[in-house]
Formats: structure tokens, sequence, C-alpha cells
């Protein structure tokens, strides 16, 4: 009785979670993309992309330490 909020607080945090993981993936792509048709990419450019980089494998690790998965339905 007391317990139930508790499962639902999880499963809305893993939610959010996952739509972070899509919305960095999203980011890490296109900045990957851009310098790679890039002639010559600035250091700033770079060290974007690596930050980036950095936040995705965060979020994939902390999605996997706590067993999400995105439900295909």
């Amino acid at each position: 009785m007391f317990f139930r909020k508790k499962g639902k607080l999880r499963m809305e945090e893993n939610e959010r979670l996952l739509n972070h993981i899509e919305v960095m993936k999203e980011r890490y792509d296109n900045q990957r993309q851009l310098i790679e048709h890039s002639v010559d990419p600035s250091e700033d450019v770079i060290s974007r992309m690596k930050l980036t980089e950095a936040k995705y494998s965060f979020l994939l690790r902390e999605a996997r330490i706590r067993h999400t998965r995105k439900n295909n339905l």
C-alpha cells in the first residue's frame, strides 16, 4: 500500500531517461556527421562532440545499471 508510488516514480524516471538517451543520440549523430563532412573542424566543435559522446555513454551506462529497456509494442 505504501510502496505503490515507488514503482510509478521508477517507471516515470526510466521513461525520462530513455527520452534523454534518444535526444543525446540525435545530438551526437548530428555533431559526428558535421565533423565528418567538414574539411578542418575547429577544436571547439571537436570538444563539444566529445562532451556529447561522454554524456550519451553515461546515460547508456545508467540505463544498463537500472536494467531499463525500451518497450516496442
